[in-house]
């Protein structure tokens, strides 16, 4: 009786094992993205984006910034593919500025707060605190950061001289 006991469990186990054989290529394989979207973040990437949905800035509209003012959310109608990541835009004349020029609408620092990158480090914001300087986005984690950044104008010089080693950093 022990032995036949001893043989259901030797051939439970070796079931199992053929299934975790049979099942292991297919787990092993990475999630696919939605069709369109660009490839998960590498080391080494110098946009800050969303790793679900592969949005820069959270899906804002990074022309709105200094053509309205505000943050406003874009739209999945208007959107482009740059620079590895999916840029949203309000309108499709946004989206045909942000074309021609880019580096004029991206955010300093990748879209990293700068009080942050001053202090060293690479740290996620929320893009609507935002501040246009000399023309430039500035994105910010916290409203007290915005403040910070915006009045103490050295916090500047200092994000700057060390955003070369922070984005080293940045996971790509």
């Amino acid at each position: 009786m022990k032995a036949v006991k001893w043989q259901r469990w030797i051939s439970i186990a070796v079931g199992v094992l053929a299934l975790a054989i049979a099942v292991q290529p297919v787990l092993a394989q990475p999630a696919a993205l939605p069709y369109g979207l660009p490839e998960l973040p590498a080391i080494g990437e110098e946009m800050q984006r969303d790793i679900r949905s592969g949005l820069a800035l959270r899906g804002f509209d990074p022309v709105a910034y200094q053509a309205e003012g505000r943050a406003v959310s874009g739209r999945p109608d208007y959107e482009l593919v740059y620079d590895g990541a999916v840029w949203r835009f309000s309108t499709a004349s946004n989206r045909e500025a942000f074309r021609d020029s880019p580096d004029i609408y991206e955010p300093a620092f990748a879209g990293f707060d700068p009080l942050a990158v001053a202090d060293g480090r690479a740290v996620e914001t929320d893009p609507r605190r935002f501040a246009i300087i000399d023309s430039r986005l500035f994105l910010f984690r916290s409203e007290e950061n915005r403040r910070r950044f915006t009045q103490e104008s050295s916090l500047r010089q200092l994000a700057e001289s060390n955003w070369q080693r922070v984005s080293q950093q940045i996971a790509r």
